[in-house]
């Protein structure tokens, strides 16, 4: 069992940065690959980024290559994803999630196990 609670979201504007955690409790996290996710208001959740459960690997979507970053503390049981270069569509709620696979479904919903509340994002223009 893995419960993940999300923090750092916020009001910034466009081209500025925030960096969003994810802090897991139960001593199985490192065990986790890691995922984030978002949601905009009237679309579907969609896949941001994945870290692999060592953070060896990591996989992101296309449009967001250069300007996300995702990394995890395994001793701190932290995972993070920093956002630079902002934009008003990366307006979202942000989830964190958890998964036992790691076979190219990271950026399937249904590949994770557990998830959190999720942490607002909003960029204004």
């Amino acid at each position: 069992q893995v419960q993940l609670v999300e923090s750092g979201g916020g009001l910034v504007q466009a081209g500025g940065s925030l960096r969003l955690s994810c802090a897991a409790s139960g001593r199985t996290f490192g065990s986790y690959n890691m995922g984030w996710f978002r949601q905009a208001p009237g679309k579907e959740r969609e896949f941001v980024a994945a870290i692999n459960w060592s953070g060896g690997a990591t996989t992101y979507r296309e449009s967001l290559k250069g300007r996300f970053t995702i990394s995890r503390d395994n001793a701190k049981n932290m995972v993070s994803l920093q956002m630079n270069s902002l934009k008003p569509e990366d307006t979202a709620v942000y989830y964190c999630a958890a998964s036992r696979v790691w076979d190219g479904t990271w950026w399937m919903t249904r590949s994770y196990d557990y998830w959190g509340l999720g942490t607002q994002v909003t960029v204004s223009s």
